[in-house]
């Protein structure tokens, strides 16, 4: 029975996530995580019910009570005038999908995962530590990483490359000049602002959704609506992307927006909506990228998880979701092989998720262009969503929240 530790490079969602799930499954785990220390990044998180399911069965759930929104509906609008068009109920999340729907700050989520991972001993964290290569062969893997200005080593069973979506490990996988990150021609703007400086309807407990030409808008409240997170989706042409697209270390979501830009784009739409947009002093320009589907997710005794395997555009609220759901079939297999064969174990964790997400992956790409759709094309989506009872919309993400 092997005993070596199961290497993770990243930890972020999709790297703790797979830490507790091997825990789980009785299996040590060895996570590297660049940041020097982890802090708050990122912004808010709609996590739905096939998330907050495996979330409950780590215990992290416990950890968020106090912050996370159980939002009551979602409520979809026109932008260019701000008209309902549908209103999805949430209330019976739980009842419905098995789940609750929760939407929560994505430091939050780390913090909980953190905690949970550094009160396990099968679990070890270590900080400033930069996967720079490594090596498998049939009894396991070996890799090098920076940590002060250092090369180090480290050894395991498998390797699990949770390092996203410009992912060494899977640049290391796969074709460097066919499979590589791509920008998308949408960008993400994110900021989360006091609720206080809002109006209270926008810390009232619902996720807001507006569809507009090429562009879309989000916002629901955070941190039992303490915070209002607003993030604004456009397609514009983004002058960075071929050298963001070359430099690993990038940190694209941390990228400061021009305010002005952003406020022109949504000119032409409704009052409510651009007085929320002008209510932030700042704004991260997040650009979206994708990368080509794969035929698998391991390769021996290395697998990829998370935005290195699936990189989700955000249009299904998924990335984080998908990324959990890894972390659920990870554990499952290793608890069928991992204790003797941990290579059989992350060919089936490939088997069982990859149809699934690569599903997920195409569903948010067509989502997206649904939302962006113009003219008579978006009149008649506006139609369909209006005339459409809420429980049969709802019924389309069953597939989805049930799994």
């Amino acid at each position: 029975m092997e005993r070596s530790p199961i290497v993770i490079a990243g930890g972020g969602v999709a790297g703790l996530s797979a830490a507790l799930g091997l825990a789980r499954a009785g299996r040590s785990s060895l996570v590297l995580e660049r940041a020097q220390e982890f802090g708050e990044v990122g912004a808010g998180l709609q996590l739905a019910p096939n998330a907050t399911r495996i979330l409950r069965a780590f215990g992290a759930l416990d950890f968020l009570d106090a912050q996370a929104v159980a939002p009551e509906h979602v409520r979809i609008r026109r932008g260019r005038d701000g008209a309902d068009l549908a209103r999805l109920p949430l209330r019976d999340a739980e009842k419905r999908w098995g789940a609750p729907y929760l939407n929560v700050h994505r430091a939050d989520l780390l913090s909980a995962l953190l905690e949970l991972a550094r009160e396990n001993s099968l679990i070890e964290i270590r900080n400033d530590a930069t996967l720079t290569g490594f090596v498998q062969d049939e009894q396991g893997v070996a890799v090098t990483y920076r940590s002060a200005d250092e090369t180090r080593r480290a050894s395991g069973a498998a390797l699990i490359g949770a390092d996203g979506v410009r992912s060494l490990v899977r640049a290391r996988l796969h074709d460097a000049l066919t499979d590589k990150p791509s920008y998308t021609g949408h960008t993400a703007w994110r900021a989360v602002i006091p609720a206080k400086k809002l109006p209270p309807r926008f810390s009232a407990p619902a996720s807001n959704l507006w569809l507009g030409d090429k562009a879309h808008l989000v916002h629901y409240p955070l941190r039992a609506g303490a915070i209002v997170n607003i993030v604004a989706l456009v397609e514009d042409e983004w002058r960075g992307a071929g050298a963001e697209a070359r430099d690993e270390s990038a940190r694209f979501w941390d990228q400061a927006g021009n305010r002005g830009f952003l406020l022109d784009r949504f000119a032409h739409w409704s009052q409510e909506a651009r007085d929320l947009l002008s209510a932030p002093e700042s704004w991260l320009r997040w650009p979206l990228f994708d990368r080509p589907p794969i035929d698998s997710y391991a390769r021996g005794r290395t697998a990829l998880i998370g935005d290195a395997a699936h990189p989700m555009l955000p249009y299904l609220a998924q990335g984080a979701a998908q990324a959990i759901e890894d972390a659920g079939a990870l554990a499952l297999a290793f608890l069928e092989f991992g204790q003797k064969d941990p290579g059989r174990a992350l060919a089936q964790y490939s088997a069982a998720r990859l149809p699934r997400a690569s599903r997920i992956q195409q569903a948010s790409r067509d989502q997206g262009r649904i939302y962006h759709l113009a003219g008579a094309p978006a009149v008649a989506r506006d139609l369909v969503l209006r005339l459409t009872p809420a429980v049969g919309l709802l019924a389309r993400q069953n597939w989805i929240y049930s799994a």
